[in-house]
């Protein structure tokens, strides 16, 4: 083992200390925002909102979650990463105790909004410090890292139920308030970088030369928005698709949704490792080939066993493509601007990923889910393809 893989220590020492941390602030984030889908009926009865009034309560909370995506890197990097990350979970922890003790709509729009400002603020500083503190072993980092988001869309749905059976919708976001609070604390404790606060440049311009004037990242932006084009439109409609199109009940359908996050906790780190180990764009490449085979499947068959099996293929290929795509552009950006060049990308993708559930909903409503979803299948092809093409062409 590499010196610097022998200091890179996943689990022990300062560098794993940062990576629990980092990916637990990770986990709570994702949990408490995948806490308002299953809540939603309760909230609109709660709150004598219209589902429109809910579904904008979401769209808001997503959009600033994707614009202050390149703020948050590039400040990271010209700042410190410990002053973005601290400042975002502190935003998130405020804004679940605003959703909390929610009794009117405007609490709960500004409670969602606190919260897509401090979520928008967090992951992209996140992982520029777990680039800085992983080199050779920075595949299994993020695997790691985006792993512990999906454990904790997994653990959304059954605090919901507990929240909703013993008590209320706002008392589900209580424990979230708790547990963010007690990673702030943390990170501020463990973290050695200072506190920077000062006037800083967002860069814009000289972000976008980079990104845009780079052909190779150009056309790995692409492949990244297609793919989060792809993700999005399976976690709006997926539940939906099967209970519509397959006859699932909501029980089977809401298990079948569950499945994505159980695999994709399962293979992000195995594919990060592999990533680590062999060729990051060629591990790309067969994620996605993987989760079209996968999605294909599903849209084929008709037995609940065989469906199962579908989304298990699908979720694994789909879930396998993050750590080493993110790790292979983290080496492809300088080091002094990598924070905010992912940053860029990340408000790019996300932006144009959050299109997906409009696109589902208007052609699953004009024609039928199993036509919209085989609309992704051609997403995944043209993405396997735009990243075979660019490993052949620089090997």
């Amino acid at each position: 083992m590499s010196e610097s893989a022998e200091r890179e220590q996943l689990f022990t020492g300062y560098s794993g200390r940062l990576l629990l941390t980092t990916s637990l602030g990770w986990l709570f984030i994702q949990m408490g925002r995948q806490l308002l889908p299953p809540l939603l009926p309760n909230i609109i009865e709660d709150l004598a909102i219209t589902s429109t009034q809910a579904g904008f309560a979401l769209t808001l909370m997503w959009g600033l979650y994707a614009l202050f995506q390149y703020p948050s890197g590039r400040l990271s990097d010209q700042l410190s990463r410990k002053t973005l990350v601290v400042s975002g979970l502190g935003f998130v922890c405020l804004g679940f105790f605003i959703v909390s003790g929610t009794v009117s709509y405007p609490m709960f729009l500004a409670g969602a909004a606190v919260v897509g400002v401090g979520a928008g603020l967090y992951p992209t500083a996140a992982r520029a410090l777990v680039s800085d503190l992983f080199v050779s072993r920075r595949g299994q980092a993020f695997g790691l890292h985006t792993a512990s988001g999906d454990l904790g869309n997994a653990f959304a749905a059954g605090l919901a139920v507990l929240a909703i059976t013993f008590a209320s919708w706002q008392a589900g976001f209580l424990p979230m308030v708790i547990l963010t609070g007690g990673i702030v604390l943390a990170l501020h404790l463990w973290s050695r970088e200072p506190y920077v606060f000062e006037t800083a440049s967002l860069g814009v311009r000289a972000t976008g030369t980079r990104l845009f004037g780079n052909d190779r990242l150009r056309w790995f932006l692409l492949t990244y928005m297609l793919f989060a084009f792809t993700w999005q439109s399976t976690t709006g409609f997926l539940p939906t698709f099967l209970q519509v199109e397959k006859g699932f009940s909501v029980s089977l359908a809401s298990t079948g949704f569950a499945v994505l996050f159980l695999v994709g906790m399962l293979v992000k780190p195995i594919s990060g490792a592999i990533g680590d180990r062999f060729s990051r764009t060629a591990v790309a490449v067969g994620a996605l080939l993987l989760g079209l085979l996968g999605l294909s499947g599903l849209l084929l068959v008709e037995h609940p066993v065989l469906i199962f099996a579908g989304i298990v293929i699908f979720a694994a290929g789909l879930m396998s493509f993050p750590p080493v795509m993110q790790a292979y552009l983290m080496d492809l950006f300088p080091d002094e601007s990598m924070g905010g060049d992912l940053g860029g990308m990340r408000t790019i993708y996300i932006g144009f990923g959050s299109l997906g559930p409009t696109y589902i909903g208007f052609v699953g409503g004009a024609e039928s889910y199993t036509v919209a979803f085989a609309g992704l299948v051609a997403c995944l092809l043209a993405g396997a393809g735009i990243v075979a093409g660019y490993e052949l062409r620089y090997r």
